[in-house]
């Protein structure tokens, strides 16, 4: 039997409070079907309510649970070295008002920011005066260029953010995804670092 064991943990999974959480729910195991039919229901960490939030499992652990069952296994770790469990605590009903408050304050606000944008560059002067040049009219309001432009401003947000609701374009990450992406990556790192110091504060007590 082959006893080398490949492991590569997930990122980041989801787990209810007080589950307990195997091997084959954090990681993807490679390796003869005995030893995963073997391995695969192995507990690895238990939620407590001490977890509160988070939890990071460290590949070391993994490694220790494996070699438990059985010493002579070569496990041979791939990929990620830390798995967060983030524990889906009673999650917040839907609120309709709060929703529609938060709505009210950012289309106001970004109403405002653009406003104040073309306010500040002269918008209104510059297309009275390209209506003037390309016309020879002098008019206050010069609607055939304002309506346009009012149109492709909307247009184009929606293609720079790449949705329509819940409809992509295409394949293409917007901006916004990959600022959510690294900020996400960010927070990971930092909840790994703080929960492995938090373990080690604990293990010196």
């Amino acid at each position: 039997m082959n006893k080398t064991v490949y492991v590569r943990l997930k990122h980041r999974i989801q787990a209810k409070p007080n589950e307990r959480i195997t091997l084959n729910k954090i990681a993807k195991i490679i390796a003869d079907e005995a030893l995963i039919s073997k391995m695969g229901d192995q507990i690895i960490h238990q939620i407590q309510s001490k977890d509160k939030t988070y939890v990071v499992i460290d590949v070391i652990n993994v490694i220790e649970k494996i070699q438990s069952i059985d010493p002579s296994l070569d496990v041979q770790p791939v990929g990620p070295t830390q798995t967060i469990v983030e524990i889906q605590n009673h999650r917040k009903k839907f609120a309709p008002v709060l929703f529609f408050l938060v709505w009210l304050l950012l289309f106001v606000g970004s109403a405002l920011t653009i406003m104040n944008f073309h306010e500040d560059v002269s918008m209104q002067r510059m297309h009275r005066n390209l209506y003037q040049f390309f016309t020879g009219n002098k008019i206050d309001k010069p609607l055939i260029l304002q309506i346009p432009y009012s149109i492709g401003l909307g247009l184009g947000m929606v293609l720079f953010f790449n949705h329509v609701f819940k409809k992509k374009f295409n394949e293409e990450p917007s901006p916004l995804e990959v600022e959510i992406f690294n900020y996400q990556m960010d927070l990971d790192q930092y909840i790994a670092i703080n929960e492995n110091k938090e373990s080690v504060k604990n293990d010196d007590d």
